[in-house]
């Protein structure tokens, strides 16, 4: 797609260079039978250069190439008008062109909500603890149960600093529903423990239309939203139900993602067997519980939890229902074993089924500030 669109933007460019060598006699061109003043050649240049310029941002800065397709897309419309009997055609190619540049604009631009977890990142770390970060030993595995005790050692993370927060990215595919269709997906986030904070931005694909989404955990308050071509919401969510629903997820995302947090005075474990976990997680008001199920390799089978609220059908409202994490696989990220490729599921009574499966790509500890 983007290849297809570089190529569109600069055969378009190539077509308005016309307009600059009829104005300025560099070319014959008995095709244009309207004449073009030498100040409209210039704003046929200014155009070409435009789409010539968004052609390379898609390259060296694809978050931004609207901008400059705006602007030729402006240009462009001027140096038409006069020329319409010659041009029209033109006219229909930046109408389709602009069908694109526009919702990327509303999800790459400064309203988009990509910017806004930006921000919120920026936000975090002016915000977040400071001063030296000791490492992870052996005495502080002591408190916590056998299983709990090896996951973390078999996880790499004795001798290595704790973490204070983490960024994630991965990809793999979402759905609303067991029936529904799966949608292609991209995504970044970054945790917190101190404050606790989630962010979780993600792109995606639904029908051949731009999604994105983004769930916010700050000051103990969470929400979602998910708009459709960066201007349509399709989905949101807030309030306690969806602060508490976020709540497990980020118990889930230390589990996983930071196996050195769970020594962390927030988590409260209790053994239930040599495979087998519970654990509460305090975060400002709201406490969450889980149980954790463990491998014979020492390693995360299973999370699940019955605190996690499910979003409905009409986007807005939240249920309880049992949630899981099983793993599939793990991998090594630098000096660290941590899940590689895992889903999340839901568990209504007609059954359990995934609605999200990720590939992790990447992880980067302690981040913020």
């Amino acid at each position: 797609m983007r290849l297809a669109l570089i190529a569109f933007l600069l055969l378009h460019g190539f077509l308005h260079l016309l307009g600059v060598a009829k104005a300025f006699g560099l070319a014959a061109l008995p095709q244009l039978k309207v004449p073009i003043a030498p100040g409209l050649g210039v704003v046929w240049g200014t155009a070409a250069l435009g789409f010539f310029a968004a052609a390379a941002c898609l390259v060296a800065a694809p978050r931004w190439w609207w901008a400059p397709a705006l602007a030729a897309l402006a240009a462009s419309t001027v140096a038409i008008v006069p020329s319409w009997s010659d041009a029209w055609a033109g006219a229909v190619a930046n109408v389709a062109l602009l069908a694109v540049a526009v919702p990327a604009a509303f999800i790459h631009g400064p309203l988009g909500q990509r910017a806004e977890y930006d921000r919120d990142l920026t936000a975090l770390r002016v915000a977040g603890a400071r001063g030296a970060i000791r490492v992870v030993t052996d005495a502080d595995l002591a408190p916590l149960p056998a299983p709990v005790q090896r996951y973390l050692r078999v996880s790499g993370v004795v001798g290595h600093p704790h973490v204070t927060s983490f960024r994630v990215r991965m990809h793999g595919r979402i759905r609303s529903g067991p029936e529904a269709t799966w949608m292609p997906i991209v995504a970044e986030q970054v945790n917190t423990l101190d404050p606790p904070a989630r962010l979780f931005y993600l792109d995606a694909t639904m029908m051949g239309l731009p999604v994105t989404g983004y769930h916010r955990y700050v000051d103990g308050a969470a929400s979602m939203l998910v708009k459709l071509a960066g201007l349509v919401p399709v989905a949101r969510d807030a309030g306690p139900a969806m602060t508490r629903a976020e709540t497990v997820t980020l118990l889930n995302d230390l589990c996983l993602l930071a196996p050195a947090t769970l020594v962390a005075p927030a988590l409260t474990w209790t053994a239930v067997d040599d495979r087998e976990a519970r654990v509460r997680f305090t975060a400002g008001a709201t406490s969450v519980e889980a149980t954790v199920l463990f491998g014979s390799d020492g390693r995360v089978t299973d999370f699940w939890s019955d605190d996690r609220g499910r979003v409905q059908a009409d986007g807005t409202s939240t249920a309880g229902q049992r949630w899981s994490t099983p793993v599939a696989e793990y991998r090594r990220f630098g000096a660290f074993t941590l899940i590689g490729h895992g889903d999340a599921r839901w568990h209504p009574p007609g059954g359990a089924y995934p609605y999200i499966e990720l590939d992790i790509d990447d992880v980067a500890y302690n981040i913020v500030p």
